[in-house]
């Protein structure tokens, strides 16, 4: 399954995320992916583990005949963040930072690159611009933002720029964000949903991987027959594939991320099996808000 991002270029629906993975953990991690069956990998400068994906996907490439074209990368530029003390960064740093990441990457070019997150209010534009500029030198192939609300975008689209191929936000069935993807689709703007897990009571419970959930967040996960456990016990899978396969099922590209071979595996085996009308008609009434990952708040206002 792959969703257009432009009329000639296709990215697999089902992606295998890197986030909080550290550089040495992550080349099994993605290896086995590869294994797998995943083609679309996806990573960031902000999580310090660009050379172990480069290290796997080239590894990935030898082991199983595969050609650079045959997986597609997606990593992220770290806007910086005045309010941490860090400069925002400029379009010259931009393409700097874009160069640095397919250094560690061994690689030519990325299929995706994506602004991580609006932070750099006065910049936002200039690293928007160096963006289209990379798109333009070949080095990357398609470009997008993660984290942007509606507002974020329409700046884009005043400054009469190049609107993103791609919006990657978090999306699950307690934070379905029904203005911003609903604005997304009529600009056909591919979304890629991340966090998919958070209604899972054991998301990010391993040390060091604090999911900052709220109590209100946590309660349905917690429920012995919380609505997810019933599902996967009528279709004989996992709760994770239920949650996995409602954002296939919404339109929307998956990011599943473990280090557990047993879970790679299970995450990519989400076509299998679909949720019927009356259960997604029933998540549909489970939306919570905002979310937990990245607070887009009111979609039409800035910054």
């Amino acid at each position: 399954m792959r969703l257009a991002l432009t009329q000639d270029i296709h990215m697999p629906m089902v992606g295998f995320g890197t986030y909080l993975i550290n550089n040495d953990d992550v080349q099994p991690a993605v290896l086995e992916a590869l294994r797998v069956g995943y083609r679309h990998i996806d990573t960031a400068e902000a999580y310090g583990n660009e050379e172990g994906v480069g290290r796997a996907i080239h590894a990935g490439m030898q082991e199983l005949g595969l050609l650079r074209e045959d997986i597609f990368v997606t990593t992220k530029l770290f806007p910086g963040n005045e309010a941490w003390g860090q400069p925002a960064k400029t379009y010259q740093s931009t393409i700097e930072s874009l160069n640095q990441s397919l250094s560690k990457l061994k690689l030519d070019y990325v299929d995706l690159y994506l602004i991580h997150a609006p932070l750099a209010q006065k910049q936002r534009l200039e690293q928007w611009r160096a963006l289209v500029a990379l798109r333009q030198m070949g080095k990357v192939r398609t470009i997008g933002v993660s984290n942007y609300n509606v507002a974020h975008i329409e700046e884009i689209k005043s400054a009469g720029l190049p609107l993103p191929n791609a919006n990657q936000i978090e999306l699950h069935p307690w934070s379905q964000k029904p203005a911003l993807t609903s604005y997304l689709v009529d600009h056909d703007i591919t979304i890629i949903a991340y966090s998919s897990l958070v209604p899972l009571s054991t998301w990010r419970t391993a040390p060091g991987q604090d999911s900052a959930k709220t109590e209100i967040m946590k309660q349905a996960g917690d429920e012995a027959d919380s609505p997810f456990k019933m599902m996967a016990q009528k279709y004989g899978v996992s709760e994770a594939q239920v949650l996995l396969r409602w954002g296939l099922q919404k339109g929307y590209a998956i990011l599943p991320k473990s280090t557990n071979k047993t879970r790679i595996r299970q995450n990519f085996d989400v076509l299998s099996f679909e949720i019927d009308d009356a259960d997604m008609s029933a998540i549909d009434k489970m939306d919570r808000g905002d979310g937990v990952a990245w607070s887009i708040g009111d979609p039409t206002q800035l910054p």
